[in-house]
């Protein structure tokens, strides 16, 4: 009697809706999210820091809702929407309404840790969490300034929520 062995497929072709646009790739079954955004797709906004789900640098949307993008694989999202820093601009300025805030209350130092706060606050808005300072504090904890940031990057969540309402 012959044994029969199947070799998984590594390799998939998938489709990527990245900030409204359509990206075909070809990915190996393990490549994150965040790797095939950076690597792949060289949408360079959506950092690396932890890779582990620790510190919230590469935070995107995916159908609206935050995810660490380090923790997911590309495979798992074929055909939703996702959106990344670079697809959030949209105002007269060129800027998102979080990204004009955090430049007026100076929400960043060293600014690696800005586009996954700023995707955050977007998806913390979207979901009615930024009530108050704490409700904001305790939403946003999943991302972490090693800069120390935090008063300036709550102030400029706090009035982006404002002009939202």
């Amino acid at each position: 009697m012959s044994v029969t062995r199947l070799t998984p497929q590594r390799e998939f072709d998938i489709v990527l809706i990245v900030n409204g646009a359509a990206r075909r790739l070809t990915v190996d079954a393990r490549t994150t999210l965040l790797d095939a955004l950076r690597d792949r797709l060289h949408l360079a906004g959506t950092k690396k820091g932890c890779d582990l789900g620790h510190c919230g640098a590469c935070t995107v949307l995916v159908q609206g809702r935050r995810i660490n993008a380090c923790l997911t694989l590309a495979v798992a999202h074929q055909g939703e929407p996702i959106t990344t820093i670079e697809g959030l601009a949209d105002g007269a300025d060129g800027l998102h309404a979080l990204q004009a805030a955090f430049i007026e209350h100076d929400g960043f130092q060293c600014g690696y840790c800005t586009p996954g706060q700023i995707v955050s606050a977007v998806g913390l808005i979207a979901e009615g969490r930024a009530g108050s300072d704490d409700e904001i504090r305790e939403h946003m904890s999943g991302n972490l300034c090693r800069c120390g940031a935090y008063p300036n990057i709550l102030a400029a969540i706090r009035q982006a929520a404002r002009e939202a309402a």
